[in-house]
């Protein structure tokens, strides 16, 4: 821990005694995550409020540790050694994660789905299939575009504009099915209100004939969703306030677990 805070330039005394230079990594690390992965040291002493010579420390030391990496641009992308720490992050949020989403399968009848923001994509880091003999699946570790899903549209509700344009024009409108909305400017007028509803619809945008609901996990350290999915013709839209209901209340539990600190939050709850 020594070497760390004299190599990052850092010192004791952040938030509730914690330690100064590790809280201001752990903030440019999650300020390149929203912006993409990609960023400038000018934007990230904008965004974090911190001097540009603080950031140079900083980032210096994240890049000797394999967690931030140059480019011959000059700008900074998140770095390789954070793909062991993702994997090992998902699948712990899957276990802990699979008896709520078990509980959504009892009361809604559906496949019950956990899912999170990874870069311009989202990628599903847990599933409960319904137990119906049709059913949706989606495998663990998939990662999907977020303008036809109902939980990449969620996610991009939550998200400022500019960041959520962005991530639409890098990661692509493809066409999936001829409901698939491929225009950023008419998928963007139709985040404010997906936003104030507090949920989003996939409807037949990602695969004919499949209804999608979902809602953002609020409050949590990660940006992450839950959605139901079925068949249109078993999650009818009249069934949908019913199944936000559901989901908000899960999500809020989801939420209140992310939040609490200690080891206990992160051992998949052993006791």
């Amino acid at each position: 821990m020594a070497q760390v805070e004299q190599a990052a330039g850092g010192t004791i005394g952040g938030t509730e005694g914690g330690v100064q230079s590790l809280e201001r990594a752990f903030l440019l690390l999650e300020l390149m995550a929203e912006d993409g992965g990609e960023v400038a040291l000018s934007r990230l002493a904008v965004e974090s409020g911190l001097p540009l010579s603080t950031i140079h420390r900083l980032v210096r030391t994240l890049v000797a540790r394999g967690y931030v990496r140059q480019l011959p641009s000059r700008r900074y992308v998140l770095g390789p050694r954070l793909i062991h720490l993702g994997e090992s992050s998902s699948r712990t949020l899957g276990t802990w994660a699979r008896p709520h989403l078990s509980s959504l399968v009892d009361s809604t009848g559906e496949s019950a789905n956990l899912a999170m923001l990874d870069g311009d994509r989202v990628v599903y880091v847990a599933q409960v299939p319904s137990r119906h003999s049709m059913r949706m699946f989606t495998e663990v570790g998939r990662r999907v575009h977020l303008h036809c899903t109902g939980v990449g549209k969620a996610l991009l509700s939550q998200l400022p504009p500019a960041t959520a344009r962005d991530l639409l024009v890098r990661g692509g409108m493809p066409r999936r099915t001829p409901l698939t909305v491929t225009d950023p400017d008419e998928l963007m007028a139709r985040l404010p209100q997906i936003a104030e509803q507090g949920y989003a619809l996939d409807d037949g945008e990602q695969e004919t004939g499949v209804r999608c609901v979902a809602v953002p996990v609020p409050g949590g350290p990660l940006r992450t969703a839950i959605s139901v999915s079925g068949p249109e013709g078993r999650v009818a839209m009249d069934s949908v306030p019913r199944v936000v209901a559901e989901l908000q209340q899960t999500a809020a539990a989801l939420a209140a677990e992310l939040r609490e600190d200690g080891p206990h939050a992160l051992s998949g709850r052993s006791s």
